[in-house]
């Protein structure tokens, strides 16, 4: 078994006399491509905050690389190594792409914004900027303001600014949502070379199976909350209460849900 870099116990969250969250405990091994799914409102997203540090929990705990950080705020856990996207796009619409990419490089850096320094003094992150934009296809986009970008291309560049923290676990919240169909396969080319070259530690939240069953090794059901079950996309796929929670089954035949 690979180590286990993230842990959540008993994890609860209420919200008035709901609980989003309720008692979840999952492990997150260290190199493996691991997806949550379940239908609307299950709390995918919910749990995707706690473990980020965007919800405190009512109760239960989040463990990374054997280090209680339940109650560390969004930003400790970042530098600590854990990057993560959002179902909207999270960039600067007023900044060229190549400097959304390279701000996020000086984040790492710890050179922060300089104001009166040129951003030509730091070649290096330069140099890494643009490598960043090749690898997400944006090579092309650099100069273009980022919020002039397509929906796509704009999820496109915010997994570049992600990957340019270096995380040791990236949390991808539905990184295909909003996109065209034929836009779709391009971000799925982008995971699986993510994965493969990056030998990143991904957590995924999806509705497109097709993409979940194409990239998971392990994939974790939720439902009303709580986890119903976990296994390979084929072993959940033939799991008869996650059929019946999807209402009739299938679901990992489907494209979208």
């Amino acid at each position: 078994m690979s180590e286990t870099l993230i842990e959540t116990k008993n994890l609860t969250i209420n919200f008035g006399g709901l609980k989003a969250v309720n008692k979840v405990s999952i492990s997150i091994h260290k190199g493996l491509f691991t997806t949550i799914i379940g239908p609307n409102g299950a709390g995918k997203t919910t749990l995707f905050n706690l473990i980020s540090g965007l919800l405190q929990p009512t109760e239960g705990t989040v463990i990374f690389k054997g280090t209680d950080i339940t109650r560390l705020s969004p930003m400790q856990r970042v530098a600590m190594g854990i990057g993560r996207s959002f179902q909207l796009t999270n960039v600067f619409p007023t900044l060229t792409v190549h400097e959304n990419i390279r701000l996020a490089l000086q984040a790492k850096n710890r050179t922060g914004y300089r104001i009166f320094t040129s951003y030509k003094r730091f070649r290096s992150l330069e140099e890494a900027a643009t490598k960043l934009l090749e690898d997400v296809l944006l090579h092309d986009r650099g100069n273009f303001l980022a919020g002039s970008l397509n929906h796509g291309e704009q999820r496109k560049l915010e997994l570049a600014m992600v990957l340019a923290l270096k995380p040791d676990v990236l949390l991808l919240d539905e990184p295909t949502a909003g996109m065209a169909l034929e836009e779709v396969p391009t971000m799925l080319e982008l995971l699986e070379k993510t994965k493969k070259e990056q030998d990143n530690t991904i957590l995924l939240i999806e509705h497109k199976m097709d993409l979940v069953t194409k990239l998971s090794d392990t994939v974790i059901v939720l439902v009303n909350g709580s986890v119903l079950t976990r296994g390979t996309a084929a072993e959940v796929s033939e799991d008869p209460e996650v059929l019946k929670a999807y209402l009739g089954g299938g679901i990992l035949n489907e494209t979208t849900a």
